[in-house]
């Protein structure tokens, strides 16, 4: 499974959008602009996208909520352990009230993995960070073994996206 990112302003993404109602893709924005995420099997509809290759899901993808991109530029080398933590992760995210979806990407045309998560609404993503699950699931994180401490994982520092999916009328 891939999925296509590309920007541009809402209601031209909107159109596309709609103009390929059996895609699945959603439209997010923010105070920056607007966002389409294209999930599929199959090549992209967009002319110049970021690619990614999703290495681990849960949940469907909804057009609604509130979603959060935690960017991670990883370094070549640090792209195996970043993986195998990421792959081999808890999974206690899932059981937090408003969880709707998760999406680990590795980019295939930069070095920033996107770990994509979707809520209902802002108070739920708050609800995950403020949560037990959330300290079981980054315990290790400035421990000798987290992977913020292994050597040249990191190529620099993390940033996280938030945007809105405005319902669908």
């Amino acid at each position: 499974m891939n999925v296509y990112i590309t920007s541009g302003t809402f209601d031209f993404l909107k159109k596309l959008k709609d103009k390929h109602a059996t895609e699945k893709m959603i439209v997010m924005e923010n105070a920056e602009g607007a966002t389409l995420l294209h999930e599929t099997e199959q090549k992209t509809l967009f002319q110049s996208p970021r690619k990614y290759e999703v290495i681990d899901a849960s949940g469907e993808l909804a057009n609604h909520g509130y979603v959060v991109f935690n960017n991670i530029p990883v370094t070549d080398e640090g792209r195996p352990i970043f993986e195998y933590r990421f792959k081999n992760r808890a999974r206690l995210i899932e059981e937090v009230p408003g969880f709707i979806s998760i999406r680990v990407l590795r980019p295939l045309n930069s070095n920033t993995y996107i770990i994509m998560t979707q809520w209902k609404d802002q108070q739920s993503f708050q609800g995950w960070q403020d949560s037990q699950a959330y300290n079981k699931a980054h315990e290790k994180r400035s421990s000798e073994e987290g992977v913020d401490k292994q050597p040249k994982i990191f190529s620099s520092p993390s940033y996280v996206t938030t945007y809105n999916v405005p319902k669908e009328d």
